[in-house]
C-alpha cells in the first residue's frame, strides 16, 4: 500500500508508554457516592452544611472537578506519563495509522454531510475509555461514549504472527472497520442496539451484533473503494490481503482454532466467509444503501 508521504490524521491520542495511576476510575462515580455517603447525610441535616453541599455541586457544575475526590487526597483517573521511546517499527506502524486515520476522515467528509471525525488512541498494554477499562487482549475497539478508536500497535504483529494475516492493507482494514463502527454510532445504529440489550435473548441479540459487525465490514469495503479512486493507493496484493484478515477473525476460525469446535449461536461477528463477503460487496460497489445488513435476507 502507497502510503508514506501522505498526510497523517491530528485526531491521534498517543497514549504508548502511559499507564492509569492507582485512583478511582472513571466508572467509579457510584463508589465515591458509597464513600462519601455519611458525610453528604450529615451536611444537609444544617443550614451550614446545605450551604456547603450547594457550594461544592457548584464547583462541580462550574469547572468540572470533583471537590469530593479532593477530599480523598486527590485520587481521580489520573494518567502517569513515561518518557516512552516506541522501536522504529512500531512508530511507523503510529504514523501509518494516523496516515489511514486521515485517509477514512477524507473519504467519509466527502460521503457524509457533517461527518463528525473520531479519535484514534495508540496505548500500550491497557487503557481507560468511556466504555471501561480494556487490556490489548480485548483487540482494537471503538468506544461510542467517546468517540475515539482503541489500538494497541502490538495487534499488528499478533495479526501476522498468530493469525497468518500480515500486510499492511490488513491493518488498514482493521483501523476501518473500526471508523465503521463510528459511522454506526453517528447514524444512530448503536443506540438502537443498545436499547435492545437486556429486551431479547443473549442468542437473538447475538444475531443482531453479527449484522452490527458485518456493517462495519461493508463500511470499511466502502472506505477502501473510494480511497482507491481517490489515491489510487492500493498496490498488487493489498485486496488479497484485507480479505485474508477479514477470513482470520471469523468467529467459526477463531473458535475452531480455540476449542476445535464451532459453536454458531454464540457468533458475534460473523463467519470468516461473511465477513469477506461484505467487505468485497462494499469495496465492489461503493454504494452506501447496500450495506443494510439488518434487513439482509441472507448474510
Amino acid at each position: 500500500m502507497k502510503w508514506k508521504n501522505r498526510r497523517r490524521s491530528a485526531n491521534v491520542d498517543d497514549r504508548r508508554g502511559q499507564r492509569s495511576a492507582r485512583g478511582f476510575t472513571s466508572g467509579s462515580g457510584g463508589g465515591l457516592v458509597k464513600l462519601f455517603l455519611p458525610l453528604i447525610l450529615k451536611l444537609i441535616t444544617t443550614k451550614k452544611g446545605l450551604l456547603i453541599l450547594v457550594v461544592i455541586v457548584g464547583v462541580m457544575y462550574f469547572t468540572g472537578n470533583n471537590p469530593l475526590q479532593m477530599l480523598n487526597g486527590g485520587a481521580s483517573n489520573k494518567i502517569q506519563n513515561t518518557q516512552y521511546k516506541g522501536s522504529a517499527a512500531e512508530n511507523e506502524l503510529a504514523a501509518f495509522s494516523a496516515t489511514i486515520l486521515a485517509d477514512t476522515e477524507d473519504v467519509w467528509n466527502k460521503l457524509l454531510s457533517n461527518y463528525r471525525e473520531p479519535t484514534l488512541v495508540l496505548f500500550s498494554n491497557s487503557v481507560t475509555s468511556a466504555c471501561g477499562n480494556a487490556s490489548s487482549a480485548t483487540g482494537p475497539f471503538y468506544c461510542p461514549g467517546d468517540e475515539k478508536l482503541y489500538i494497541d500497535l502490538s495487534f499488528f504483529k499478533e495479526m501476522e504472527d498468530r493469525m497468518n494475516a500480515p500486510g499492511d492493507f490488513a491493518q488498514a482494514y482493521v483501523i476501518a472497520h473500526e471508523v465503521g463502527h463510528h459511522i454506526q454510532n453517528l447514524m444512530g445504529t448503536t443506540d438502537k442496539m443498545q436499547r435492545l440489550r437486556g429486551q431479547i435473548s443473549k442468542t437473538e441479540y447475538n444475531k443482531l451484533s453479527v449484522k452490527l459487525e458485518l456493517q462495519a465490514d461493508f463500511l470499511a469495503g466502502v472506505w477502501a473503494h473510494y480511497s482507491q479512486k481517490m489515491n489510487q493507493s492500493m498496490e498488487p496484493g493489498d485486496l488479497e490481503e484485507a480479505l485474508n484478515a477479514a477470513n482470520a477473525i471469523g468467529d467459526d476460525r477463531l473458535q475452531k482454532n480455540a476449542t476445535g469446535r464451532v459453536v454458531p449461536d454464540s457468533f458475534t461477528h460473523g463467519t470468516s466467509a461473511q465477513r469477506m463477503r461484505w467487505f468485497k460487496k462494499g469495496f465492489d460497489t461503493g454504494d452506501l444503501s447496500q450495506g443494510d445488513t439488518f434487513s439482509a435476507n441472507s448474510l
